[in-house]
């Protein structure tokens, strides 16, 4: 299980998704661009867990993308630019968990 927040805007079909599962306006599989940081947050088990975290992550400035496994508690987090670890810190916190640093 695993929630994923993409921030932007939604094309004109109402779905971030074609109906082949990949997302419009690019390659299927293609990584969202940026810097990607992978960190490890303690506490998460379900998806319920996972949802809330990337909630909260999603809405630091220049995140574009936010994916948490509660299996391996690993966030996946793609932004703009490399991403001050309190800003994240803090984020992880305010949904109830522990960021352990980065993975």
């Amino acid at each position: 299980m695993t929630a994923e927040t993409t921030t932007g805007t939604i094309e004109a079909t109402g779905s971030c998704c074609s109906p082949t599962g990949s997302r419009h306006g690019g390659a299927a599989g293609a990584e969202p661009s940026g810097t990607t940081s992978v960190y490890l947050v303690k506490g998460m088990t379900c998806g319920h867990c996972e949802g809330a975290v990337s909630e909260e992550i999603s809405t630091i400035a220049g995140v574009t993308s936010v994916k948490a496994v509660a299996a391996t508690g690993q966030v996946t987090v793609v932004s703009a630019a490399p991403l001050e670890e309190a800003a994240v810190r803090a984020a992880v916190d305010e949904a109830g968990y522990e960021l352990a640093g980065k993975a």
